[in-house]
């Protein structure tokens, strides 16, 4: 397995959990993990929405790590999946002010995330 592998592993196994905690019982996680009290069933659709978002983009990065003819789509997903979701929370930080701190860590993992994967696509380009 070549870095590019591992990498895309490495972030499938972040990513995974955290489509779980957004999306198997949004009624009980989001207020424990974010103090976020789902309302209504819109709301519940979002979240499980974007879960299902997030397993599919890990799908396919697993798929990336271990057949090489998707090696590269899979790293372009997560190139524009850890950059999304970084410049948004940027703009979040910017617009809304300052979150709890474990938002901000996130921010800095997705966009250090979304450079090593630019540098790993560049290699392979």
């Amino acid at each position: 397995m070549t870095k590019e592998s591992y990498f895309l592993l490495f972030i499938s196994i972040g990513v995974f959990p955290a489509a779980l905690g957004y999306g198997l019982d949004p009624h009980a996680s989001l207020p424990f993990l974010y103090g976020i009290e789902v309302a209504n069933n819109n709301l519940s659709n979002i979240f499980r929405a974007i879960m299902g978002l997030y397993i599919g983009c890990v799908l396919l990065w697993i798929s990336g790590a271990f057949y090489k003819k998707l090696m590269v789509p899979a790293l372009w997903c997560m190139f524009v999946f850890m950059l999304g979701i970084g410049l948004g929370r940027a703009l979040s930080l910017i617009l809304d002010g300052m979150p709890d701190i474990v938002f901000v860590i996130f921010m800095i993992f997705e966009l250090i995330a979304a450079v090593i994967t630019y540098l790993m696509l560049k290699s392979k380009i």
